[in-house]
């Protein structure tokens, strides 16, 4: 009697789980299975598909950078003047290549009076926007100018001998 009972018991609940699970909304991105939630939400039944859920990937260990363990070493001078030169030639490439597409920009736009061509005069307004794009481009172009001298000053003014951080 006892054996029937706990099988009665384990059907009984299994087949209360089933009842559960055959009743699921999709809200958009989310589902549920609350009919409360599911009609607040106009949420749209799924009949007959299974969900399934796929857990998120566990984060591994931390990974330290290979420079991390080397912070008390120090670099030789010969080798940190090599990467600042370097680093200076660089950005002195950067502020002349810079510069002359500022001159290009400068001698497009024409002190504001860019010239017409035939699709301008046909369509003031693509004029006007181009006009605009120009303006943005020259401000975009001496805030990148300005950022490289920057850059550069820095580069000059930095001790060459120290220890690398």
């Amino acid at each position: 009697m006892k054996p029937f009972a706990i099988l009665l018991l384990l059907v009984a609940t299994g087949a209360n789980s089933a009842q559960a699970q055959d009743r699921i909304y999709r809200c958009g991105n989310e589902y549920t299975n609350t009919v409360t939630e599911a009609q607040a939400k106009t949420c749209k039944l799924i009949s007959s598909a299974s969900v399934t859920v796929v857990p998120a990937i566990k984060p591994g260990p931390a990974t330290r950078l290979a420079s991390a363990g080397q912070q008390g070493q120090r670099v030789d001078a010969g080798e940190q003047r090599a990467k600042d030169s370097d680093a200076r030639m660089i950005l002195e490439a950067e502020l002349r290549k810079a510069e002359l597409r500022q001159d290009d920009l400068l001698k497009e736009y024409n002190r504001g009076e860019p010239e017409k061509t035939p699709q301008d005069l046909r369509e003031p307004r693509k004029y006007q926007e181009r006009v605009a794009d120009l303006k943005a481009s020259i401000s975009r172009n001496e805030s990148d100018i300005a950022g490289i001298r920057r850059e550069l000053t820095r580069a000059l003014n930095a001790p060459t001998s120290s220890a690398a951080k």
